[in-house]
């Protein structure tokens, strides 16, 4: 997990206990302990009944920090993230605030009429990115963008589809300038991917 991630409710006091739940523990990177989103984390004990974490006295500070929204008191409490079947963050892109929904797996949201009334409530005001862990190790892996004008966007790779209601769907590629800077963002996030799976390795 990255400090974006925890933008939301880092140093605040949890309203809920996990529980059982350690979804984050799968669904998001922990750079602190080399873990890449969409894998276990070592330590993790899923569905075990005294809480997911064998380390959580001593969790790294990012982990301690962090607080999914249903965990800081959002949504029903049957909205827990394992049953939801996402782990829902306030985040930011550059300077845009934005609800980050992380499936579990790929179709979550679109199996999931309660994620689709939640991703439609907070659409209103905030853009909505869905995106699934898997494929972590793939630059081009889709994922999709509400916007509050009503707009839809799929992106993947460089191309977009742009959807709006009553019109038909427009394809275009990124703009000049956003190509060029996800270039240099995916030659850095290769060397990093890279190095943490030879971490990893070093570990095994």
């Amino acid at each position: 997990m990255s400090a974006r991630d925890s933008d939301s409710a880092a140093h605040s006091e949890p309203v809920r206990a996990c529980g059982a739940c350690s979804l984050c523990c799968t669904v998001l990177r922990v750079d602190a302990l080399g873990k890449l989103g969409g894998t276990n984390c070592v330590h993790q004990r899923p569905g075990h009944p005294e809480g997911g974490c064998g380390v959580h006295a001593r969790r790294p500070d990012v982990c301690r920090a962090y607080r999914c929204l249903w965990q800081s008191g959002s949504f029903e409490a049957a909205d827990r993230p394992d049953r939801l079947g996402a782990v829902l963050s306030l985040t930011t892109e550059g300077e845009t605030p934005m609800l980050f929904v992380h499936e579990a797996h790929r179709g979550a949201y679109e199996a999931s009429p309660r994620l689709q009334a939640i991703a439609a409530d907070f659409r209103v005001t905030l853009p909505v990115r869905i995106s699934a862990a898997e494929d972590v190790m793939d630059p081009d892996r889709p994922y999709r963008v509400l916007l509050p004008n009503g707009e839809d966007h799929l992106v993947t790779g460089d191309r977009i589809t742009v959807r709006r209601p009553g019109a038909p769907d427009q394809e275009r590629r990124m703009p000049l300038l956003d190509r060029s800077l996800r270039g240099l963002v995916l030659s850095v996030r290769r060397r990093y991917l890279a190095f943490v799976a030879a971490q990893l390795r070093i570990r095994q």
